[in-house]
């Protein structure tokens, strides 16, 4: 039987628990594809997964297959799925992990078309992130032409899509970025930065936003500091800790964890070979790095999207 390299985690703890295992090449079921990994990428949630942070509402099995993001080429087919032929180029997001693999077998409904305006593996980048993104400007933010948009966290790689997508949107986009990633976040449309590390947010915005788009982990302090910052009738819109609004300040709130929508992704890839979206890529790490992706991460010392290639 043939066999593979995959990244499994067989306990949670640390970013020792990754192991790479040889394991047996899957076979496609009933409505699957067999993909031929070109690359998966690391997202941080799922450091706070194999850490096992995540089990009271995203409860996995062990051994657990890391990597939802998937860019590749379809090997085989399985008996029922529609829509795909042997060799197309294919991205998706994977719920149920298997990525950060040579070969993954992925529902069918779940993939779309990869963009051909990219390298195959640079693809493997948007499932996620550019889903969480697009979701956050488009569907919970509501962002339209003239608003203005604090991006908080537009260093990360979902922020790289949100500051994108709310340009799209015709916003004013005003995104928070650490000195390493002020370069990139202006190349990808902010209209103005602000240096976190300078001083607080609160005190650097001049003037109050329509839309809080918050992409990062913040304490307790800090979300009640960057909520008095949107206008009345605006909205918060957050990905990571909620954040609640002052009583009577008449602005809407909410904490969002993104759907796997292949149509969504689909707009996506058609705003890649459009040349709207560009997808930042900061490095490509080899899959027996992966455990020191997740410590780098750890630390901070991740930009933008990292591919992860068997």
């Amino acid at each position: 039987m043939a066999t593979m390299k995959t990244a499994r985690i067989h306990e949670f703890g640390d970013a020792s628990v990754i192991h790479y295992d040889d394991v047996p090449r899957p076979r496609p079921d009933s409505g699957e594809v067999l993909i031929r990994v070109a690359a998966s990428s690391f997202n941080p949630t799922e450091a706070a997964l194999r850490a096992g942070l995540l089990q009271a509402f995203l409860p996995v099995d062990l051994p657990y297959a890391l990597g939802w993001d998937v860019a590749g080429t379809v090997a085989e087919i399985g008996a029922g799925a529609e829509g795909f032929a042997v060799g197309d180029r294919v991205i998706g997001r994977l719920d149920g992990g298997g990525a950060a693999a040579e070969y993954v077998r992925a529902p069918a409904a779940v993939l779309t078309a990869a963009p051909k305006s990219v390298p195959l593996a640079h693809a493997a980048a948007l499932p996620v992130a550019g889903l969480t993104a697009w979701q956050a400007v488009f569907e919970h933010g509501r962002t339209a032409p003239g608003e203005r948009v604090l991006v908080n966290g537009a260093g990360g790689g979902v922020g790289g899509f949100v500051t994108q997508l709310a340009k799209y949107a015709g916003a004013e986009v005003i995104a928070t970025a650490g000195p390493r990633s002020t370069e990139a976040v202006l190349r990808q449309g902010a209209d103005h930065v602000l240096d976190y590390t300078a001083r607080p947010v609160s005190t650097a915005l001049d003037g109050p936003v329509d839309i809080l788009l918050n992409l990062v982990p913040l304490s307790p302090q800090d979300a009640a500091a960057l909520a008095p910052l949107v206008r009345r009738g605006g909205r918060i819109v957050s990905i990571a800790t909620p954040i609640e609004p002052p009583l009577d300040a008449g602005v809407s709130a909410m904490h969002m964890v993104a759907r796997n929508d292949v149509a969504d992704l689909r707009a996506l890839v058609d705003l890649v070979d459009a040349g709207t979206v560009c997808i930042d890529i900061s490095s490509s790490r080899p899959l027996s790095d992966l455990a020191d992706v997740h410590r780098l991460s750890q630390v901070g010392r991740t930009r933008g999207k990292v591919l992860v290639i068997p």
